[in-house]
């Protein structure tokens, strides 16, 4: 829920109330219900507010605690809010609200920075000490809620969104070479602290930063779940696994309806999101509202899931809408899922989250989503590949499997100025993987798409889709314990079944076989990965514009060689190289770089 903005200056000056406000009016669409602004010293803080908990103007932001000691700004829900409250109302805390930002403050104030070890949820948080004007930021472990940062010699700013930090101005735009290698090379992640602008950074997640009022700061990660078999779990069987999975899933799945407003579920008709529905009916939620998207088929692909959705509303009894999106209106949702990305990401189902979350944004607030459970139970098909390999062969493996082409193909797409010298997204790989804390390479592999990937491709996704109508996505199996016990569960028995196999045996306990032992399905939107005409024409617009010809990022001989066979070029990964090109260009000309 919500958005939040701030700034502190390190040079002696007040901060620039005026840009403050610019950024936290651009984050309205995050917050429609509410929205406030603060200031004292060389801090200013703003947020625009999605009233989830406590609907009363006791849960406004920013929000002081009752001893005037700490001033926060808060995005995101701590599950465990009203344990905590409970906690800290015994060691002597006052609350004026019901609200989790207040249990936030007030944790803070009991526990320092280690107050994060205590949260379960999803969170961005900035808050500011009145005595010494330290400035504390943090996410929660697995990113799901982002936190990007610009700074200069005299400020730093921060905000939810990177367009936020454009609204405020005086933020260097020229591109970050390293970073464009990374879109280029890895699907469009690009890894925490860089985007694709050299002036803006995110915090990683898992990360807390004290800021001083002089400018230096300090870092600490303070989770990292170890990707290794652990003592506890020596001798269980596959059966005991199961069950563990299972449990641990439903706690995920029930700790995520705490609201004070209804939720529903992203229900796409696949394991992950149908286990969320069962597991809520098994709860006794009853009437739950389900929503799915589909589109119009083109070619031999099939636009929709309908069939794997239908079948698990009418089994459960659920609430449910489809939203059947024709063709043409892909091309016209696009611009607007564009200017609703943080970052530019190339994955087609960016659409389609975005003009489903204009739907359910009508019929509630906040949804559950299955995102996740491929990167942390091995469910994708390259996972065997690597699981094969040598620990010394495992980053050329993943690199060959998972990037979209190697470092000498960006020779013959990039202009020379933008080319780094090395291949810095393989390098990236190899340090990562050759950390300690992962025992096998498939245990490497997926430590690396949990802590990394999936944070900034199919998490940042859901989250800026849905926050763009005021929608708040939760997302169960990123619940850090669970994520924990997958990292500790044998890869053999991820691997089994086609991938996520303890996953799947768990689902027979409470889904019908045919969604189960469905095949692997992915979000389509034919109309994209075709470059049907009206999308095709939004492309060609974006690469002849002015603003690209001035740019000159791609060498034209490339780009001429793509528009000539727009649906023949394809990435290693058998994405449209086409579309990855041009939305990169679409995304810098939509916020104005």
């Amino acid at each position: 829920m919500c958005g939040l903005s701030g700034e502190i200056r390190f040079d002696g000056t007040r901060p620039d109330l005026a840009a403050v406000e610019r950024m936290t009016d651009h984050l309205a669409a995050r917050g429609p219900d509410g929205d406030g602004l603060w200031s004292q010293g060389a801090v200013a803080l703003g947020h625009r507010r999605l009233k989830i908990i406590d609907l009363s103007e006791r849960g406004a932001q920013p929000m002081t605690d009752a001893r005037q000691e700490v001033t926060g700004v808060f995005n995101g829900c701590v599950y465990n809010y009203a344990e905590l409250r409970e906690e800290l109302k015994a060691l002597g805390h006052r609350f004026r609200s019901t609200s989790d930002t207040e249990v936030v403050l007030n944790a803070y104030r009991q526990w320092g920075t280690a107050c994060v070890d205590r949260f379960y949820g999803m969170f961005a948080f900035a808050l500011v000490e009145h005595r010494t004007g330290r400035l504390i930021l943090g996410r929660d472990r697995l990113g799901v809620k982002p936190l990007y940062l610009t700074r200069t010699p005299g400020r730093l700013r921060f905000a939810s969104s990177l367009p936020a930090l454009l609204a405020g101005g005086g933020v260097d735009t020229s591109l970050d070479p390293a970073a464009v290698h990374q879109y280029l090379s890895w699907h469009a992640t690009v890894a925490a602290p860089r985007t694709v602008l050299a002036g803006v950074r995110k915090l990683p997640p898992a990360t807390v930063r004290v800021v001083e009022p002089d400018g230096t700061h300090e870092d600490h990660r303070y989770w990292q779940p170890s990707c290794t078999r652990r003592p506890e779990h020596a001798g269980m069987s596959p059966t005991e696994w199961r069950d563990a999975v299972l449990e641990t899933l439903r706690t995920a799945v029930r700790r995520r309806m705490v609201a004070d407003v209804p939720v529903g579920v992203l229900l796409s008709g696949g394991l992950d999101s149908s286990l969320i529905v069962a597991l809520l009916a098994d709860e006794g939620q009853r009437d739950l509202a389900t929503f799915s998207v589909g589109f119009e088929s083109e070619g031999d692909d099939v636009g929709d899931e309908f069939e794997y959705s239908d079948l698990i509303a009418k089994e459960f009894a659920t609430d449910h809408q489809q939203l059947v999106v024709p063709s043409h209106r892909v091309s016209t949702a696009l611009d607007a899922a564009v200017r609703a990305m943080s970052e530019p990401m190339m994955s087609h189902d960016v659409v389609a989250f975005h003009l489903l979350s204009e739907q359910v944004a009508r019929n509630v607030k906040v949804v559950q989503s299955g995102q996740g459970a491929d990167e942390i139970f091995a469910g994708y098909h390259w996972y065997p590949r690597l699981a094969d390999a040598a620990r010394e062969e495992e980053p050329e493996r993943y690199a060959e499997t998972y990037f979209d082409r190697p470092h000498a193909d960006l020779a013959a797409m990039l202009q020379p100025d933008m080319l780094p010298r090395d291949d810095v997204s393989g390098r990236f790989v190899r340090e990562h993987m050759a950390a300690p804390g992962a025992e096998t390479a498939l245990d490497a592999a997926l430590r690396l798409d949990t802590q990394v990937m999936l944070a900034d491709d199919p998490v940042k996704r859901v989250d800026n889709m849905t926050m763009d109508w005021g929608l708040e996505a939760r997302v169960p199996f990123l619940d850090h314990e669970l994520v924990e016990l997958a990292a500790a569960c044998p890869p053999e028995l991820k691997l089994a079944d086609g991938g996520k196999g303890v996953l799947k045996e768990a689902g027979r306990k409470l889904l019908p076989h045919a969604v189960v032992d469905r095949p692997k399905g992915y979000f389509p939107v034919p109309a994209i990965t075709h470059m049907a005409g009206p999308v095709l024409a939004r492309v060609r617009e974006a690469l002849d514009a002015p603003e690209a010809k001035r740019r000159g990022l791609f060498q034209d001989s490339y780009v001429a060689g793509l528009l000539a066979a727009p649906d023949r070029h394809r990435t290693k990964r058998g994405a449209n190289a086409l579309w990855q090109v041009a939305l990169l260009e679409i995304w810098l000309q939509t916020h104005g770089i």
